[in-house]
């Protein structure tokens, strides 16, 4: 049986490198390739995928956000995210929107091809440390702290925060400080750091 792949990678190398990579693979044939989510979401139900195999960090919707509309939209469609980004709080959110496996792109390429064989037949495929590691650290932040947190990050007033999120002005600098207390930090842009730094944004 052949497991029939999608890649969502936005740099062409890295996407065309892991494509031939896995063409080597008797079981195992790449039946797309994109560049962003948008793209992905669009191959994954032409080209009857079994396994999504996605970085986290492309423009527009992120690899994780990816994952949350596959789990909805299309369940049958098992994920794996492949990232440079060995991040606890990164892993946590992949866990919670349904991935199967998380590795790293310096893990060998055999890694590869078995961990995709394994998410296809039911299994996870997780990097051990990272996940004991992932389970120990709670992400401390909500859903709606983390927007808040990521537009500030951008260098965004708490003017113009309210205004892209639909919020009172008030609302935006409680979410804020929230932010601040939980994850300890000085300021906003503090936070921000400090945040992306564990995975949370």
């Amino acid at each position: 049986m052949t497991i029939r792949v999608v890649i969502a990678e936005d740099q062409g190398m890295v996407r065309g490198a892991l494509a031939a990579l896995l063409e080597l693979e008797p079981d195992i044939e790449v039946a797309a390739q994109a560049a962003d989510a948008a793209e992905a979401l669009a191959a994954i139900g032409r080209a009857r995928a079994d396994v999504l195999l996605t970085d986290i960090e492309m423009p527009g919707m992120t690899g994780l956000e990816l994952a949350v509309k596959v789990r909805d939209e299309l369940p049958a469609v098992k994920v794996i995210i492949l990232t440079t980004f060995a991040r606890t709080g990164y892993l946590r959110r992949a866990m919670d929107a349904g991935v199967r496996g998380y590795l790293l792109k310096d893990a060998p390429s055999s890694e590869l091809a078995a961990a995709i064989r394994r998410v296809h037949a039911g299994g996870r495929a997780v990097s051990a440390e990272l996940a004991a590691e992932a389970w120990a650290e709670e992400d401390p932040l909500t859903d709606r702290e983390r927007q808040v947190l990521r537009l500030a990050a951008d260098g965004r007033s708490s003017a113009e925060i309210a205004g892209a999120l639909h919020l009172a002005e008030g609302t935006v600098r409680n979410y804020l400080s929230e932010a601040i207390s939980k994850l300890g930090a000085a300021n906003r842009v503090d936070a921000a750091r400090i945040a992306r730094s564990k995975g949370f944004l």
